[in-house]
């Protein structure tokens, strides 16, 4: 019998929309105005932080919806904006100095839609409100870090070499290595020319000394330039993914600055700290010939440097790294075995190879961990960069037992620092400080304002295009509308059901698209009945021929389309993907309600019937 869709179809149907409604639900309860609280270096937030939050909150009548603690932060959901601004201040000045305390704006979903998957759709910078930051790359520390390694790879060659040098040291003008005679100064010119020909070498001795002066050429100076301004930027965005920030921008704009946006985010403080971060560890010998008195009164012995230990004192250590945190692949917070914090270490097989060899020649010597950060001073330097402050302090020295391979273990950290050094490590070190030099702060109000104004042109849209059915195509028009409707609700479920997807403004306007592409379907399945009733075909045959001959011509259109969004989210980025995922979303959905969905209904009332007319 033709129009007839078997009982399961029906079923089909209803249920798909049924559950696109279920997810868009959670959209419409809005959000709640919330306090977030975050540990800063050592410090933690735990259940006697939240208890005593709640207690003094109470005690000042500031109403709380609900108070979370997750993932050691605190959230504390409160009735407005109001109460928002008194509960921030009241709980920075309980806390102190030791937390970060940031207003932040909390899905509004019922605990019970949140059980079983419900979650409103995220939002982007420009709708959700967030961060931007500009961030320029010190190439200077770059360079002075390559230079260092140089000066480290220029020792261990003209080791192996045999060759006899007095000295080597970096100088204004480059490294400087120092020798007995001339025929040294030309051997070893000759030597390093084929296992650093990306050097400039120049013999600049003179009738006192001999000296080699070795610079880096105008390209290997780019090509650092470029590997630092690239790393910077993959390492940032392992932190971002860190902070769990949905479709974050992260790329660079000119030769040493990245942009990054973060929408969604409120505690910038939190942002800055993981982002701007540049943590990393060195391992170095201890020199334990060393007289530490003397060394504390500048009489410190050559090849080595002064470091103050965490808990106090100072320690000797070699100048030269036995093995950096670039070797490492993993890094996860544990606990030994008297249930002290420590940070569980991976290295990567050149790095493991390296620090096996090394350990296996000093079993029965003490070697350091040394942890070097970069932080924001508050000082500005004479261009008006933020001058960074270089924290350098030995965080453990233990004897090495054995010999060493690929996983180890750091202890000498609280709980707090054990997480915040794993994160950095796992995301990678930056192999520069960078800087924030513009940082801009989209604020909910405006995100709210962009949405209205986005819904206002998606409503009037649609009201337009819901009457032109009506009036045009009459009982048809109807149906499609009931679709067009359907339609709207399975994007914003969709949207709400992939993590990924992320509603833009620009976004808003591909849902607007997705409503005139939703009718083009149904226009043209309708006027293709039309065709059939005119050329005297019967009413089911009409209908069977116009959704039937119509879908090639759909399927063309929509497939075409969606390859194009498809293209647009694989090159674009920020905004132009959120247009991208709401348009491939709207052309997969509207399909299936232009196609199926209103043959389900017109079957449902006209089909298998005896028909002499329709209205459309």
């Amino acid at each position: 019998m033709l129009n007839k869709y078997p009982m399961w179809k029906n079923i089909m149907v209803v249920l798909i929309i049924a559950i696109g409604g279920f997810y868009a639900i959670p959209n419409l309860f809005g959000e709640d105005h919330a306090v977030q609280v975050v540990a800063t270096r050592g410090a933690e937030v735990n259940a006697t932080t939240q208890a005593n939050v709640v207690q003094m909150l109470e005690g000042k009548g500031i109403a709380i919806k609900r108070a979370e603690l997750e993932n050691g932060q605190l959230l504390v959901r409160v009735q407005n904006a109001e109460q928002q601004l008194l509960a921030k201040e009241a709980i920075a000045e309980q806390l102190g100095q030791k937390f970060t305390v940031a207003l932040n704006l909390a899905p509004a979903t019922p605990e019970w839609l949140e059980a079983v998957g419900g979650s409103p759709m995220k939002l982007g910078l420009d709708l959700r409100g967030g961060v931007h930051f500009l961030m320029e790359v010190d190439m200077g520390e770059a360079i002075r870090k390559m230079e260092e390694a140089k000066v480290a790879d220029f020792r261990s060659q003209l080791r192996e070499e045999k060759i006899r040098y007095a000295g080597i040291r970096k100088t204004p003008k480059g490294i400087a290595i120092k020798f007995r005679d001339a025929d040294t100064v030309s051997k070893a010119e000759n030597y390093l020319k084929t296992r650093s020909n990306d050097m400039v070498y120049t013999d600049a001795s003179t009738d006192k000394e001999f000296i080699l002066l070795a610079t880096m050429s105008d390209v290997y100076l780019k090509q650092i330039k470029e590997e630092a301004l690239q790393q910077n930027i993959t390492t940032i965005r392992n932190r971002v993914n860190e902070l769990g920030v949905a479709e974050p921008v992260v790329q660079r704009q000119g030769a040493e600055r990245i942009i990054v946006e973060l929408p969604g985010v409120q505690d910038t403080a939190r942002a800055k700290e993981i982002l701007g971060a540049t943590a990393s560890i060195e391992f170095r010998m201890v020199d334990d010939n060393a007289d530490v008195s003397a060394a504390a009164s500048g009489r410190v012995p050559a090849g080595a440097e002064v470091y103050q230990r965490r808990e106090g004192g100072i320690v000797v250590l070699k100048k030269e790294v036995m093995l950096t945190g670039d070797h490492i692949t993993g890094a996860q917070p544990t606990f030994d075995e008297y249930s002290r914090p420590q940070v569980a270490i991976n290295l990567d097989a050149k790095g493991g190879t390296i620090f096996s060899n090394v350990t296996k020649d000093n079993i029965g010597k003490p070697m350091a961990t040394l942890f070097i950060e970069y932080k924001d001073s508050g000082l500005r330097n004479p261009d008006g960069t933020v001058k960074m402050t270089k924290i350098e302090e030995v965080i453990s020295v233990a004897t090495i037992q054995a010999r060493l391979g690929r996983n180890f273990v750091i202890t000498g950290l609280e709980h707090s620092e054990a997480q915040s050094l794993a994160l950095l490590l796992r995301a990678g070190a930056l192999i520069a400080p960078v800087t924030i030099v513009e940082e801009r702060t989209i604020g909910p109000s405006l995100g709210a304002e962009n949405i209205e104004n986005g819904v206002q042109a998606m409503v009037w849209g649609m009201v337009v295009v819901l009457v032109f059915m009506m009036i045009y195509y009459r009982a048809f028009g109807f149906i499609a509308n009931l679709a067009l409707m359907a339609n709207l609700i399975m994007v914003v479920g969709v949207m709400s059901m992939i993590p990924g997807a992320v509603l833009t403004l620009p976004g808003i306007a591909g849902m607007v698209l997705t409503v005139g592409m939703a009718v083009d379907g149904n226009v043209l399945i309708f006027e293709r009945i039309r065709e059939e009733i005119l050329g005297g075909r019967s009413v089911q045959q009409a209908i069977h021929e116009g959704y039937g001959n119509a879908f090639s011509t759909i399927a063309d259109a929509n497939i075409t389309t969606f390859m194009t969004a498809l293209i647009l989210f694989a090159v674009g980025t920020g905004a132009v993907k959120g247009f991208a995922v709401t348009l491939m979303i709207g052309i997969a959905t509207s399909m299936f309600t232009a196609i199926v969905g209103t043959r389900s209904i017109v079957n449902a009332i006209w089909g298998g019937k005896r028909v002499k007319s329709l209205s459309i």
